[in-house]
């Protein structure tokens, strides 16, 4: 496949798994906004803390490693012995959902049954689900390899939708139920998104469509495992490849979830104050989510398939070197101005935010400051994203084994800073390590960079430099809101929160327009994608 072909599909990719995450975040807005409302928040902070992490953290460590490496270099290869290696994710889920069920179930505290029942059911569905949803994973790697767009979003939003109306219909009906509501909500979730994938390719193999796009895979029996005949199970390179990321991606999981883990294992915050939590680190993650998180797993596709893993620039197709170094300018200077964006307005608007969202029960106490950090942190975040999604495609196995001892003693410092800051700061600290944390990836990511480009005329991290005349109009719309938070809000009365928002939304408007006019170059990228 050209590289502009696949560079036009990825781009396809990135904005429908992003519109597929706005969907995915407002609705789950819209469900804690409504659930907040029938239970306590001591309940939500076991299901989005605590049940949520032995989740996420089975899922993370059983298959992140798999297709990172599955999705590396070309389509073109044994895929039975790739999807061999896939299966393997599901016996490694069953490992890591016993073990850390156990430690969920005997280690941790154990929550007041009166407050939140039905804990120990909780932990046995959120580990189950897991393993159901690993399942899945030999059809969503062969999607994601060759660009499904419509079947991950509509796998995606069916298994979603179908999770947040039965969540709504046990909350209302049977809220003495307790975690039995999210248990069954999350096995219904995975359940779904599952049959999608396998109910899709059900109907494609074989079909003229997949004979017509030459399909590597032609029966659905290919998708199990099987063994060849005086052939290895699995491809050895890819097997080594994988054990390189699986030490990469525990350590990596420590970092993207530490401030849970550290909750989770050091009791730093009660239940009710890890939910609050929980809620504004979503509010505040959702801009990071529904366009930085889709942005960095579609291109990374893209630069896995543009360019050679383990090669220099010199030895790689020079016309793919200037796509790749064009489109990571364009890429870090789109999420540069996005994250602006976010860290300028949400100084001003994290207390009105907080406020319509959940009542005083969100905007009093350290709520607004928690969100204003965030807003911060989404910078961090934003720039981060791509360049580990560039570095992460580039490196070489002994490249990615010494970053993962930067990745043991980052987590290590992490973890340290996290304790510490939160005993000084409360749950402001878990963002200020958070921004630590960020700030040394990106300098390690930075570098790599620099030295993968420095043998060419390419600088892609130009694209982290914006125009001193929209630099300005940034601190000028930073401080005319800051004024506007002070003297029209938020305790004022309704009209004056409108006079505060307009005023925000005039700022806004002058940033876009600047915007328009000073960065042409990635206006006309994104217009003519």
């Amino acid at each position: 496949m050209a590289a502009q072909d696949v560079l036009s599909q990825t781009t396809r990719l990135a904005s429908s798994s992003a519109l597929l995450q706005v969907l995915f975040r407002l609705v789950t807005f819209g469900l804690n906004a409504f659930t907040l409302r029938y239970l306590s928040r001591e309940l939500l902070g076991v299901v989005n803390v605590r049940l949520t992490l032995l989740y996420s953290t089975v899922v993370f460590l059983a298959r992140e490693a798999f297709r990172r490496a599955c999705l590396s270099g070309s389509t073109k290869r044994n895929w039975t012995k790739t999807i061999n290696l896939l299966w393997l994710t599901v016996p490694l889920g069953g490992f890591w959902s016993v073990f850390l069920g156990l430690v969920w179930l005997h280690v941790l505290e154990v929550p007041d049954p009166s407050v939140v029942p039905h804990y120990q059911a909780g932990v046995v569905a959120f580990g189950l689900s897991a393993i159901i949803e690993l399942l899945g994973e030999p059809f969503w790697v062969l999607a994601q390899a060759h660009l499904f767009v419509r079947l991950k979003v509509i796998a995606e939003s069916l298994s979603v939708v179908s999770k947040c109306i039965l969540t709504v219909i046990l909350v209302v009906f049977y809220p003495q139920w307790g975690l039995y509501i999210f248990s069954v909500a999350q096995l219904l979730y995975v359940s779904v998104l599952v049959m999608c994938y396998v109910t899709y390719f059900v109907k494609f193999l074989g079909s003229p469509e997949a004979t017509k796009k030459s399909f590597p895979v032609a029966r659905i029996k290919a998708l199990l495992p099987s063994i060849v005949e005086d052939e290895t199970f699995v491809n050895w390179k890819e097997a080594r490849l994988t054990w390189s990321f699986f030490k990469q991606s525990f350590l990596k999981q420590i970092l993207t979830e530490g401030e849970r883990y550290v909750m989770t294992f050091l009791n730093v915050l009660n239940f009710g104050d890890q939910g609050v939590y929980d809620i504004v680190n979503n509010l505040g993650s959702l801009v990071a989510r529904f366009i930085f998180l889709p942005i960095e797993e579609s291109f990374y596709v893209f630069f896995a398939k543009v360019l050679e893993r383990g090669k220099n620039v010199k030895d790689q197709k020079q016309e793919d070197v200037a796509m790749a170094a064009n489109v990571l300018e364009l890429l870090l200077k789109l999420v540069l101005l996005i994250g602006l964006t976010i860290t300028v307005f949400g100084y001003a608007y994290s207390q009105l935010a907080l406020d319509i969202y959940g009542g005083s029960m969100l905007s009093s106490g350290t709520g607004p400051d928690l969100l204003r950090c965030y807003s911060l942190y989404v910078l961090f975040l934003a720039i981060n994203g791509v360049t580990e999604c560039f570095t992460f495609a580039l490196m070489c196995k002994e490249e990615v084994d010494r970053y993962n001892f930067v990745m043991l003693a980052l987590s290590f410092t992490f973890l340290c800073i996290s304790y510490f800051l939160t005993h000084w700061y409360g749950s402001v600290g878990f963002i200020l390590a958070n921004c630590f944390n960020m700030g040394i990836r990106i300098a390690h990511s930075i570098h790599y960079i620099y030295d993968y480009f420095k043998d060419s005329t390419y600088r892609p991290l130009a694209g982290l430099l914006p125009s001193p005349l929209l630099l300005l109009i940034y601190i000028i719309s930073g401080v005319i809101t800051g004024l506007s938070e002070v003297f029209f809000c938020c305790e004022k009365g309704w009209m004056m929160r409108l006079i505060h928002i307009s005023v925000g939304a005039l700022c806004l408007a002058a940033t876009i327009i600047t915007i328009f006019f000073t960065e042409t170059k990635l206006t006309h990228f994104a217009r003519s994608q």
